[in-house]
């Protein structure tokens, strides 16, 4: 159903419009008590009422790769770009965010800290081999022969051929002290959150591991110790020692966020650890303790679901990426998938519950950018690419972004995508990293719409329409990234999803549920339902609305048109299914109206056709973190 303003309350200009409305009801209940009351219904709240928007995965040119890339903007740069100051690209090009950023974790890798530099200046401690003349060659050449020495590092990195070790303390510690102190100098509490944080860049025979490190901490702790790298090892669980040393060592407090599994050829998710052992109890608490948020979705592709795997989704082909592993070194298989995507992920974790009674797959969704460029731009009218060699340029969509022997990827394939999105009481580094730890968050394919979803067992119709949806959500149910227990005997789980569009983008097309859970036979099931949709569509009895809310695209001037969709969706759903024995998840999916994709924009601003193939609308979406059942 739509309810215009709905969401008011969740945005601090519209709070004012339920206040009238509310006011008598309040004044009343505190009457007939004989006592006083607060007047202000937003008084005493304890609850998060605030979304905050950033970046957990952005790169400057301290990242090897990305200043082999091209890049050339600095953490300053990187910094003043996400406060929404305009800067010059890499490229040349005046540069600025629609909106700023919440937030940003800048995550240079940690392995190479330094490295580039000696590249670019012709350091005797990588002339003395003919990879580092010949590297510094072509950086001095820059365009396609700096990218071509960036894709060589790359793959000769992922492969365990890197010329030099690269966690060489002299190296390293200046540049993750120059980190350090730039996030001390952005960090703005309440008003802009600069995390301190680094990018451990795990790779196996090319299959990408990556996870970004967040430190909750100020810089005192966070420079006690040096980032976690490949060449201490590749292994997850020897991060995850290495996370819980500098716990001991400093009383700080960090996470880790894995992502792009679909470049992980199956092993992100996998059945067994990296060494082949079967997965335990232990192994379970630990990752689902280090490791709280996933990262579903950016420019490498989006990872939510993958078409082979749920063949019954008609949105699961989005920006997929499904080629190879990241040096693209081995193709992709149909039997690694389901070790790569967030659904099949959270569907094992169900599998692993049931076996050991903990969860080593239970996390929460975010987005990011993994952006090279110093720059986290996704907004499609405003895409700068992956790196600095991909910049906009009439040429740029034919491109390679990545390339191995398997395979190449082109620019056009870039997913302009995407932030992270967290509810949180304040802007501050305790507070944002508190929700992610505690999974209170969402991803978003670089839209800022909102989102809230809550589980309980008494939400009724009337939650739906509340002004204040929060108050009943939090009162009467658990939000997302939470588990839902005691099973009310008769009842069946409800949940409150309200969604509200970005004021600068699409309306809203529909709000669906997915559920998983665990069948009889002990494997994962799972089903989408289209819980509200726009335009007074029908929702038919297996819970589908089979009518598209069609597409006012207009792609030879990449414009589009408001006149479809509702800007608001909300509802209260009861699961049909639910069977009080079984374990179960079940996350909100999000999506927009038809909207030009980047691809669209840049054939209209430098009138060229695309490559055959290339998407040129896109329908924006956001992911939720899951609310687990637990019988």
């Amino acid at each position: 159903m739509k309810h215009p303003l709905l969401l008011a309350a969740f945005v601090s200009a519209l709070v004012s419009s339920s206040l009238h409305a509310q006011g008598d009801a309040y004044m009343e209940k505190s009457a007939m008590k004989g006592s006083k009351k607060e007047f202000s219904p937003y008084a005493n709240r304890s609850f998060p009422s605030q979304v905050y928007f950033g970046d957990t995965h952005l790169h400057t040119e301290l990242s090897m790769d990305a200043g082999t890339f091209g890049n050339r903007l600095g953490l300053d740069d990187a910094y003043r770009f996400c406060r929404g100051e305009e800067i010059t690209s890499s490229g040349g090009y005046k540069a600025r965010i629609g909106r700023p950023l919440d937030f940003v974790v800048i995550a240079d890798h940690s392995d190479g800290m330094g490295f580039f530099q000696l590249f670019q200046e012709g350091d005797p401690l990588v002339m003395d081999k003919e990879e580092g003349k010949r590297w510094n060659k072509a950086i001095a050449a820059g365009g396609q022969a700096s990218v071509d020495a960036a894709l060589e590092i790359i793959t000769m990195f992922s492969q365990g051929k890197f010329p030099w070790p690269t966690n060489d303390p002299d190296l390293m510690k200046p540049v993750w002290q120059s980190t350090i102190d730039a996030a001390e100098k952005y960090n703005d509490p309440g008003t802009f959150t600069a995390f301190i944080g680094y990018e451990w860049t795990s790779l196996v025979k090319g299959n990408n591991l990556h996870r970004v490190v967040v430190y909750r901490d100020d810089g005192d702790k966070a420079a006690m110790t040096l980032p976690y790298t490949l060449a201490d090892s590749a292994n997850p669980e020897d991060l995850w020692k290495a996370l819980a040393a500098y716990e001991d060592k400093t009383g700080g407090q960090l996470l880790a966020i894995p992502h792009n599994g679909n470049l992980a050829n199956g092993i992100m998710f996998d059945t067994v650890t990296l060494d082949n052992a079967p997965i335990t109890k232990d192994y379970a608490e630990l990752r689902q303790r280090w490791e709280p948020l996933y990262e579903s979705t950016q420019i490498k592709g989006d990872g939510e679901a993958h078409p082979f795997l749920s063949p019954d989704d008609e949105f699961a082909d989005y920006e997929t990426w499904d080629l190879g592993n990241l040096d693209l070194s081995e193709a992709k298989t149909d039997a690694m998938l389901a070790g790569e995507y967030s659904r099949s992920g959270l569907k094992r974790g169900l599998e692993f519950e049931e076996k050991l009674g903990t969860n080593p797959y239970k996390f929460g969704q975010i987005g990011s950018t993994d952006s090279h460029t110093s720059m986290p731009a996704v907004e499609e009218e405003n895409f700068f690419g992956k790196h600095s060699g991909v910049e906009p340029t009439p040429e740029r969509a034919a491109h390679v972004t990545l390339g191995g022997e398997k395979g190449k990827i082109y620019g056009w394939q870039m997913a302009s995508s995407g932030y992270a999105a967290v509810w949180a009481r304040e802007n501050t580094r305790e507070a944002i990293w508190d929700a992610m730890k505690r999974r209170e968050t969402y991803a978003t394919t670089g839209c800022r719409m909102v989102v809230r979803f809550f589980g309980g067992w008494d939400f009724t119709t009337a939650d739906a329409h509340n002004r204040l949806p929060a108050d009943a959500g939090y009162r009467k149910g658990v939000p997302m990234g939470s588990d839902l227990t005691k099973a009310v005997e008769g009842k069946s789980p409800t949940f409150l999803v309200a969604a509200m569009k970005d004021s600068m983008s699409g309306n809203l097309d529909r709000i669906q549920i997915v559920k998983g859970w665990i069948g009889p036979d002990g494997k994962a099931m799972e089903k989408v339902y289209d819980v509200a949709v726009s335009d007074d569509r029908e929702i038919d009895a297996n819970g589908r609305c089979k009518t598209p809310v069609g597409n006012t695209v207009n792609v030879k001037e990449a414009t589009w048109s408001n006149t479809i969709g509702d800007p608001e969706l909300s509802t209260v759903w009861t699961d049909p299914d639910f069977d009080p024995e079984q374990r179960a998840f079940y996350y909100a999916r999000v999506l927009e109206i038809p909207t030009p994709r980047w691809t669209a924009y840049e054939a209209k601003r430098f009138d060229i056709e695309m490559p055959e193939g290339c998407a040129m609308t896109t329908q924006e979406r956001a992911y939720t973190a899951p609310i687990w059942y637990q019988p």
